[in-house]
């Protein structure tokens, strides 16, 4: 096959990006429930956090003007976290703790691991104080009227708390994208059968359904199409009808049982069809009816590498997270590839130390059908087209993490 006949891996990221529609529909979700959700608005800082200077430390506050003149300092109160700060009176000294409210008149707080306490109470401070030690300023992390969190933001536990600190109790997020999952073919049992002659376990499914959830997606409608075009065309216009985005496995190629590349031809659009990606060749992608379809390669290794570098880019512009970019790492080989391809290929691989520092190393059986490679490894490593890869040769890494993000 000409590399003329395959869409290079970019072309295809931006044919689809360009297809992408965006869900519009928001909800309200209490700041408990918000992980993995999308900001649907702007937050903006009502006041400053923190709202006043506090202490970074247990120890005492002081006017470190004080320490030129007379030691010891007399103790004159005593502030805990949450209590009404007071004053520091020339001269004193007031005991403090860890994010309580500097006194006024106070300017520095010594720890109390640098001060000496007298039998009578009054304390020597052991250390030089520069001003400003140990203090927290007032709206230090964040100023009022900033902008905290942009819209489009994926909530992490960070996220959560920087919510929680500037007082939002509910968040207004985008709905979750819903989602069909389909996998095709009659030799395919769900686990907990027993197999029969010619049948395999549905690992597909479940490999999608996985990626969905940590893509913050709701699948709405999950099934195991038959090798039948007419059956494979109903459930297509079935799901087109209640879901955002159809993903399929398998039967997307050139055989007379490949009927989902057929039924998008002939009662849908087609629009992209065969990538330069190993794996991930034969890719379908297209419409029935405004809900698009995302027909990936049947073997279970594809189907993960697939979603991975194509699939995680769509469903984030969908979700209204066009501008996710990704960097990985370049890092020298650790393997050998010999055979210049057509194709780009990713290789399932890992970190590993070598001889001269950390290196990437490669699973020894790179075949679309073995899905446990990706068990071992932790990231895919990018061999371009037309070219091969030798033992310290830098190369592109990207590890699973940034590429579910």
């Amino acid at each position: 096959m000409a590399s003329s006949d395959l869409t290079p891996v970019e072309d295809a990221i931006s044919h689809m990006l360009g297809k992408a529609r965006q869900v519009t529909d928001t909800e309200v979700v209490a700041l408990s429930h918000c992980l993995d959700r999308i900001l649907a608005k702007d937050y903006r800082v009502p006041a400053d956090v923190p709202p006043a200077d506090n202490s970074s430390v247990d120890g005492y506050a002081i006017r470190a003007a004080d320490l030129s003149g007379q030691q010891p300092l007399p103790v004159s109160g005593r502030i805990a976290a949450g209590q009404a700060p007071g004053s520091c009176r020339p001269g004193s000294a007031v005991r403090i703790f860890t994010g309580a409210e500097i006194p006024a008149g106070a300017d520095a707080v010594v720890m109390q691991e640098q001060v000496t306490v007298a039998g009578d109470g009054r304390i020597t401070i052991d250390e030089p104080v520069t001003e400003g030690q140990n203090i927290r300023r007032r709206g230090q992390d964040l100023t009022q009227g900033d902008l905290a969190l942009a819209k489009g933001t994926k909530i992490r536990p960070q996220e959560m708390g920087t919510l929680g600190s500037i007082g939002v109790a509910d968040v207004e997020v985008f709905v979750r994208l819903k989602i069909a999952i389909l996998t095709t073919g009659d030799e395919l049992v769900d686990p907990g059968q027993s197999l029969g002659p010619g049948q395999i376990y549905n690992s597909n499914r479940y490999t999608m359904l996985g990626l969905m959830a940590k893509a913050g997606c709701e699948v709405m409608l999950c099934e195991t199409l038959a090798d039948n075009r007419d059956s494979t065309r109903s459930t297509l216009e079935r799901a087109a009808a209640a879901a955002d985005l159809i993903i399929t496995s398998g039967g997307v190629s050139v055989g007379e049982e490949d009927h989902v590349r057929v039924v998008l031809e002939e009662s849908g659009d087609l629009s992209l069809w065969r990538m330069a990606s190993k794996p991930g060749k034969p890719l379908a992608f297209g419409s029935i009816g405004r809900t698009p379809v995302m027909g990936l390669p049947g073997n279970p290794a594809a189907v993960l590498v697939t979603l991975l570098i194509v699939g995680m880019p769509f469903i984030h512009a969908c979700q209204g997270r066009p501008g996710v970019t990704r960097f990985g790492e370049r890092m020298p080989a650790g393997f050998s590839s010999e055979q210049p391809s057509i194709r780009r290929e990713f290789v399932r691989a890992r970190k590993s130390q070598g001889d001269d520092g950390p290196v990437i190393i490669a699973y020894p059986n790179q075949s679309s059908g073995v899905l446990s490679s990706a068990c071992w490894a932790e990231g895919l490593a990018v061999v371009p087209e037309n070219e091969t890869v030798h033992q310290g040769d830098m190369i592109t890494y990207y590890s699973f993490a940034e590429l579910l993000e």
